[in-house]
């Protein structure tokens, strides 16, 4: 390892982060061996050079892109929640997703808004986009990933309510299909307090502000 790398390796670890690939050998050969069949029957040549290592690759990817299988978004929230008298509410917004959809496994990229109104517990803050990316590394549907989402905050903090808008768009409504280039989806799931006009409106308001 170079002295570039040391320094790189350290700087990451005093961050909090070292970027460790792993993947399961087994695995990744047998859905390479998969992709190498389907680039066959696309007409593609897998023993040319540019191609020799994309079956691995993919299966690489695939098994980083679905690694949400892997976690258990409410072990997540249980690790970091704390007591405190705080009944306002918390809002972390501009959450990005990328997940894939289920039906043509094409990405879908977007946003994710989430807020809760503690009632006895907060949770540390990184811990609400590790739920998200928890559910969204999966195949999704938006809808679904909208309410696993609330569920598992309602379920695991037991709130005054929770809020979650996803706005996202569709490769699979882009790409092919309708094409159109421009559409965007939006799903919302609310609890408790938010099912009220009145809350619902202020975290609308909240999520639609520029305050930074």
């Amino acid at each position: 390892m170079t002295t570039i790398d040391n320094e790189m390796m350290q700087e990451n670890e005093m961050d909090g982060y070292a970027k460790i690939d792993l993947y399961n050998p087994e695995l990744v050969s047998k859905i390479a061996s998969n992709y190498k069949n389907v680039l066959e029957l696309i007409g593609e040549n897998p023993e040319r050079e540019g191609l020799q290592k994309t079956p691995e690759r993919v299966a690489k990817a695939m098994q980083f892109l679905t690694h949400g299988y892997d976690l258990n978004p409410y072990e997540i929230l249980k690790s970091a929640m704390f007591k405190e008298d705080y009944r306002q509410m918390v809002i972390v917004k501009d959450i990005e997703i990328y997940s894939m959809c289920e039906h043509h496994m094409l990405p879908f990229i977007g946003k994710a808004h989430v807020a809760y109104i503690p009632n006895g517990y907060i949770v540390g803050l990184s811990k609400i986009p590790r739920v998200v990316d928890a559910f969204a590394r999966r195949l999704q549907v938006q809808e679904r990933l909208t309410t696993q989402i609330k569920d598992c905050i309602q379920d695991t903090l037991k709130p005054l309510g929770v809020a979650v808008v996803i706005e996202a768009n569709h490769l699979c409504m882009m790409m092919r299909g309708i094409q159109k280039q421009n559409s965007v989806t939006t799903t919302s799931d609310f609890t408790g307090a938010f099912l009220m006009e009145k809350t619902r409106a202020e975290f609308i308001h909240l999520i639609g502000s520029k305050l930074h």
